[in-house]
C-alpha cells in the first residue's frame, strides 16, 4: 500500500473526529503503510476492537500465503506484541487485545510500538511498526480536583499581581489534549495562559483590579480547562480567594530558570541545587517558604525542597532509561500569601548499570553436517538500555568455535558456521555468545546454545581387516557357523545400520551360495553342505557391507575359508596289487645275502599332513627271522643269509597305518619265492594256489600260451621301436635300459582334484632282465625285485611257466608279469 502524504492523514482525522465513533473506526482502518526496506507502518486509532484487522502483512510485504506458512512465520520480540496477532492463514495482522494510547505511550506523540515478523527456510526478517492514534477518550483532569484552589490575597495587592494555577492533566495528545483553560467571569481577576518548552500550558491568574476587602472578603471562581476533540471534553476546579490585609509585593527568584544535572542512580538524600527568592516586605510578610509546584508524572516522588532554605534534593530513585530530563516549579510564597515562581530543569546522566539483554529470536537444531559455511544458524537481538558507548553493543563468541557473528538489522545478529561440519569428529557443539558493552567499566551478559549436528550418509563401513582367514574341519554338519564378519559404519542411526551380503562368485563352477550362506544382520557365515577336504581345500569368497543410508554405501572384503583335514580315509595300497585272479609272488634266490631288497610295499593316503604319515610294519610271516619291513620306506629286505632249508613258500602280511587320530589302516599280502629257478618254483606251485587243479590239458595251454605271448612279444616290440622317436621325451619316465617297459596304473587310483598325496596319475613300471639282482621295479623312483604271478588254475599256471622259461632262454629278455 503506497504511503500517503501529512495532508491525507490530516484530513482522515478530521474526518474520523467528526464523524460518529462507528463511522470514525471504519474510516481510520484505511491504514497508511510504509514499506522501505523490509519496514513496515500502519497507522489505527486506540481502543479498536479485538479482532479488528490492521493490515495485510502478506500482501504488504510480497509474500503469499504459502510462503507464510512454510515459513511458520510469528511474530517475535518487543514488549508490547500481545496487543497484535499475525493470522497466518490469512496473513492479515488484527488486534489482539485492547490498545490504550495513553497506557502505552503517555504524552509521548507519536505513540507507536514495534515488533519483527520472522520467516525460515529461508530465514527472512522484517519490522512492523505499528502507529496508534489517539481518540479523545478523556477529559482534561484537575489534580486533587474534589479540594478547591485556595489563594489569600491582600487588598494592597498590585495590578497585575500573577496567581499561578494548577494545570489540569489531559491523557490525550494533539488535537485531543488539553487546548485552552476558562476562568468564569469577574470583575477582578483574568486569566493568563503560558506555554512550556514542551508543548505544555500552564495558566496564571492576573488581578486586573484592585480587591476591596470590605465590599467582597472572598471570591469564589472556577477555572474550566476544555480540550480540542470532538465532543469537547472538559474539567473543572473551584478557585477560593480570601483577601488579606495589605501584602503588597511577592517573593521574587534571582533567576527565572535554574539549571543542573544528576547521575542516574543517585542515593537519596543527596543535594542538586538550591534555589533563592526575595521579599521586599518585612516582618512576617517578608518570610518566604519554598516548595514544589504539583509536578506532573513521577517527579513528586523524586525530587524534594527544604522549605526554609530552598535546596532540591533527591528523594527517589533516579533511571536515566525512564527519564532523561525533569522540569520542575518552585514556588516561594511569604506569610502574606504571595507566591514568586521560577524553574528548575534537571539533566540526568547516564551511567553503565544495564548490561546487554540477549533475546534467540531463531535457532536451528539438529543442523545437517553437510550444511554449507555460511549457513544462518540462530539469530539474536540484542539491546542495551544505556546511551551513547555504554549502549553500544559487540557480540563475541567464547573459544575456538567453526561460527562467526554478522550484524543484519540494527540491534540483530546472525550466528553463522565458518567451515564444514564433520558430526563423526565433532557431534555437539556447545555455544556461548557474550555480549559486552562499550561502558566503563564495561558490562556482559551471555546466552549459551547447544547445537547437534545431524548425521548424512558420508561414511562407508569399514571392515576391521582387508581380508579375512577362517578355518572348518572337513565332515562338518550343514549349518555349523564357520566364522563372524564385522563392519564398522562412522554414521550414526539409519546410515550406520549395516547389512552383510555375500557377493555372486563361483566356486568349481559352483555358486558360492550353495557352499555357505551369510546372515545379513549379524554378518555369521554358515556351511550350506558338509565339505569334503579330498574334493575342495578353500573357498574364497567376497562380502560386502552395506549401510542403510540413501544412497547407501558400501566396501567389500574377501574372506578365505581353509578346509581342514580330517583323517577319514584309510591308506590305499598301490603295490603290490591284490587281485582275485592271479598271486603275485616276489623270487629270492637262495644266494641272496642280507639286506637284499626283496619287494617294496607302496601306499598311498589321500588325507594330508600327519594324517598321511604313512609307517609300514610286518603283521604276520612264514618265517619272521627271514624278513623285516622298512617303517618308512616299507621296503622288505632279508634280515639274514638264506639258507636251503627255508621254505620256497613264504607268505608275509603287510600293515599300512597312517598318523591320524585314531589312525586307520590297510593290510597287504606278499607272496615270496625262495628259489634260484623256476623249476624249483613249480614244485611249490600247488601251494601257492588255494584248492585249484592241474588240468588234464596242461601241455596244451602251455603251447598256446607260448605260442600267445610269444605273437604278443614280437607285436609289442615293434609297436615299440615304431612309436619310440615319438615319445623320446617321454622317455625320462620310463626304464633307462633299451629293454621294452610296461606301465601299470593302478586301478580307480588317480588324485584329479591334486589334493591327495599322489599329485598326478601314479604310474607304475616293471623293467625286468634274465638275471633277477639286476631287474627293476619302479613305481616313482621305487625299486623292486623279481615278479612271479600264478594263475589259480594249474593249466594256465604251467603254461605260464613254460612261457617265463622260454623267455628266460633269451639273452636280456624281459620278464613280463600279468
Amino acid at each position: 500500500m503506497a504511503s500517503v502524504g501529512c495532508l491525507t492523514m490530516f484530513l482522515k482525522w478530521r474526518l474520523f473526529c467528526g464523524l460518529p465513533r462507528q463511522m470514525g473506526l471504519l474510516v481510520l482502518l484505511l491504514h497508511v503503510v510504509n514499506m522501505v526496506g523490509g519496514q513496515i507502518r500502519y497507522s489505527i486509532p486506540e481502543e479498536m476492537k479485538k479482532g479488528s484487522v490492521i493490515g495485510n502483512v502478506a500482501q504488504d510485504l510480497g509474500l503469499d500465503l504459502k510462503r507464510l506458512r512454510s515459513g511458520r512465520a510469528r511474530i517475535v520480540t518487543g514488549e508490547n506484541v500481545h496487543y497484535t496477532e499475525l493470522k497466518t492463514d490469512k496473513g492479515i495482522l488484527v488486534v489482539n487485545e485492547r490498545i490504550d494510547r495513553e497506557e502505552l505511550c503517555g504524552d509521548v506523540t507519536p505513540c507507536s510500538f514495534s515488533f519483527e515478523v520472522i520467516l525460515e527456510n529461508p530465514m527472512e526478517l522484517h519490522r512492523v511498526t505499528v502507529e496508534v492514534l489517539d481518540i479523545n477518550d478523556h477529559a482534561p483532569v484537575f489534580p486533587n480536583r474534589d479540594k478547591a484552589i485556595r489563594f489569600e490575597v491582600s487588598e494592597s495587592a498590585a495590578m497585575g499581581v500573577r496567581f499561578p494555577l494548577q494545570s489540569a492533566e489531559d491523557l490525550d495528545v494533539d488535537q485531543n489534549a488539553l487546548q485552552d483553560y476558562i476562568l468564569s467571569p469577574n470583575d477582578n481577576f483574568v486569566l493568563k495562559q503560558h506555554m512550556n518548552p514542551d508543548g505544555s500550558k500552564y495558566v496564571e491568574m492576573v488581578l486586573q483590579k484592585p480587591l476591596d476587602r470590605e465590599q467582597r472578603p472572598h471570591l469564589s471562581l472556577k477555572l474550566i480547562a476544555v480540550d480540542g476533540g470532538a465532543p469537547q471534553r472538559s474539567g473543572t476546579v473551584n478557585i477560593d480567594v480570601t483577601v488579606l490585609d495589605a501584602n503588597d509585593n511577592i517573593p521574587v527568584f534571582n533567576q527565572s530558570v535554574y539549571k543542573a544535572s544528576v547521575v542516574e542512580n543517585t542515593m537519596k538524600g543527596t543535594s542538586i541545587i538550591r534555589v533563592n527568592a526575595t521579599d521586599a516586605d518585612s516582618g512576617s510578610n517578608g518570610l518566604i517558604s519554598y516548595s514544589l509546584s504539583k509536578m506532573k508524572g513521577s517527579a513528586a516522588d523524586i525530587f524534594s525542597i527544604d522549605e526554609n532554605i530552598g535546596m532540591i534534593s533527591v528523594s527517589g530513585l533516579i533511571d536515566f532509561e525512564k527519564e532523561r530530563k525533569y522540569e520542575v516549579r518552585v514556588a516561594a510564597k511569604d506569610q502574606g500569601g504571595l507566591i514568586g515562581t521560577s524553574k528548575v530543569i534537571i539533566d540526568v546522566l547516564d551511567v553503565n548499570d544495564n548490561a546487554p539483554v540477549i533475546n534467540v529470536m531463531s535457532f536451528s537444531s539438529p543442523l545437517s553436517e553437510d550444511a554449507p559455511p555460511g549457513t544462518t544458524i540462530a539469530i539474536l537481538n540484542v539491546k542495551d538500555a544505556d546511551s551513547e558507548n555504554n549502549g553500544q553493543i559487540k557480540c563475541s563468541i567464547d573459544g575456538k568455535l567453526p561460527f562467526k557473528i554478522e550484524s543484519s538489522l540494527t540491534n540483530y545478529y546472525n550466528l553463522v558456521s565458518d567451515q564444514q561440519f564433520d558430526r563423526e569428529s565433532v557431534p555437539e557443539y556447545n555455544i556461548t555468545i557474550t555480549a559486552t558493552d562499550f561502558g566503563s567499566p564495561p558490562l556482559f551478559s551471555s546466552t549459551k546454545l547447544n547445537l547437534k549436528i545431524s548425521d548424512v550418509n558420508d561414511n562407508a563401513p569399514l571392515f576391521d581387516k582387508n581380508s579375512y582367514f577362517a578355518y572348518i574341519i572337513e565332515n562338518n554338519s550343514p549349518g555349523l557357523s564357520i566364522f563372524t564378519v564385522t563392519a564398522r559404519d562412522s554414521d550414526w542411526n539409519q546410515n550406520a545400520r549395516i547389512s552383510y551380503l555375500l557377493e555372486d562368485t563361483q566356486v568349481s563352477g559352483s555358486p558360492v551360495s550353495s557352499y555357505v550362506s551369510l546372515n545379513s544382520e549379524t554378518g555369521i557365515l554358515s556351511a550350506v553342505r558338509s565339505f569334503d577336504y579330498e574334493q575342495i581345500k578353500q573357498l574364497q569368497l567376497v562380502v560386502k557391507a552395506q549401510d542403510g543410508g540413501s544412497p547407501p554405501l558400501s566396501s567389500n572384503v574377501t574372506v578365505k575359508i581353509l578346509i581342514q583335514d580330517q583323517n577319514d580315509n584309510p591308506p590305499q595300497v598301490l603295490y603290490p596289487v591284490q587281485t582275485g585272479g592271479s598271486v603275485v609272488a616276489e623270487m629270492v634266490p637262495r644266494s641272496a645275502d642280507v639286506g637284499y631288497l626283496v619287494t617294496k610295499v607302496v601306499a598311498v593316503d589321500v588325507d594330508s599332513g600327519q594324517n598321511a604319515w604313512l609307517s609300514y610294519k610286518l603283521q604276520k610271516a612264514t618265517d619272521r627271522a627271514l624278513f623285516e619291513v622298512g617303517l618308512q620306506n616299507g621296503e622288505i629286505r632279508t634280515i639274514r643269509q638264506v639258507t636251503d632249508k627255508d621254505a620256497v613258500k613264504q607268505r608275509l602280511t603287510v600293515i599300512v597305518e597312517d598318523n591320524g587320530q585314531p589312525s586307520r589302516s590297510a593290510t597287504v599280502i606278499v607272496n615270496v619265492a625262495v628259489a634260484d629257478s623256476f623249476p624249483e618254483v613249480l614244485s611249490e606251485f600247488t601251494d601257492f594256489t588255494q584248492d585249484k587243479e592241474y588240468n588234464d590239458n596242461l601241455t596244451f595251454y602251455l603251447v598256446l600260451a607260448l605260442a600267445v605271448v610269444s605273437f604278443l612279444f614280437i607285436t609289442c616290440l615293434v609297436v615299440i621301436l615304431s612309436v619310440k622317436i615319438y615319445r623320446w621325451r617321454q622317455s625320462r619316465i620310463m626304464c633307462h635300459s633299451n629293454l621294452p617297459v610296461i606301465p601299470y596304473y593302478p586301478p580307480r587310483y588317480s588324485d584329479t582334484l591334486g589334493t591327495g598325496t599322489l599329485q598326478h596319475v601314479y604310474n607304475y613300471e616293471v623293467c625286468r632282465t634274465t638275471d633277477s639282482r639286476k631287474s627293476d621295479c619302479k613305481f616313482g623312483r621305487a625299486g623292486s625285485q623279481n615278479v612271479l604271478i600264478m594263475d589259480p588254475s594249474s593249466t594256465a599256471t604251467m603254461q605260464r611257466i613254460q612261457s617265463e622259461k622260454n623267455i628266460l632262454d633269451e639273452p636280456h629278455s624281459p620278464l613280463e608279469v600279468s
